[in-house]
């Protein structure tokens, strides 16, 4: 595939990520924020509104700021960039490897550009699924591309090479 090309993709699924995470969180702020939960399809769906310090499902929101802001922030934006820039320029990923990768880096993206905008570096976070008390944690989209990420590239991982020794 032409270099440009596959770079246009990229950016194009990333900003998609960021947008449509962005897009629902300002939905999220606008609409949620100070009311109770809204239970969606006999409360196997809840739509809630929850300012998390932390990262994925609140890990790490006991942290002190100082320690927040470096590890969810520094660390995670050097990840990012080094992340985006083997996308760009790698040219061993597979098809689903860079999809994993790129939905990585898409919602790890908006995830940190909420957290740079947001006072006290929280990120919107205002789903919730479950059934009775066994409950998911409150996420959001980003989340949830960061997750579809990873397991696509659990799923690469898992995949037997080729016979020519060429995985890639």
């Amino acid at each position: 595939m032409n270099k440009v090309y596959r770079i246009t993709g990229l950016l194009l699924l990333m900003a998609s990520c960021v947008g449509l995470d962005q897009v629902t969180k300002s939905v999220a702020r606008a609409n949620l924020k100070g009311a109770g939960p809204i239970s969606i399809l006999w409360d196997s769906f809840r739509l809630q509104y929850s300012e998390n310090p932390g990262a994925f499902l609140s890990l790490g929101a006991r942290f002190s700021p100082e320690t927040r802001f470096w590890l969810l922030t520094v660390v995670v934006g050097a990840f990012l960039i080094f992340t985006l820039i083997y996308l760009f320029f790698s040219t061993r990923l597979n098809t689903l490897s860079t999809l994993g990768l790129t939905l990585i880096a898409g919602g790890g993206l908006s995830n940190l550009l909420d957290r740079a905008m947001r006072t006290e570096g929280k990120v919107v976070d205002f789903m919730n699924v479950g059934i009775g008390s066994l409950r998911t944690g409150i996420f959001n989209f980003a989340d949830m591309a960061i997750l579809l990420g990873v397991t696509l590239m659990m799923i690469q991982s898992a995949e037997k090479p080729k016979e020519n020794g060429n995985n890639h």
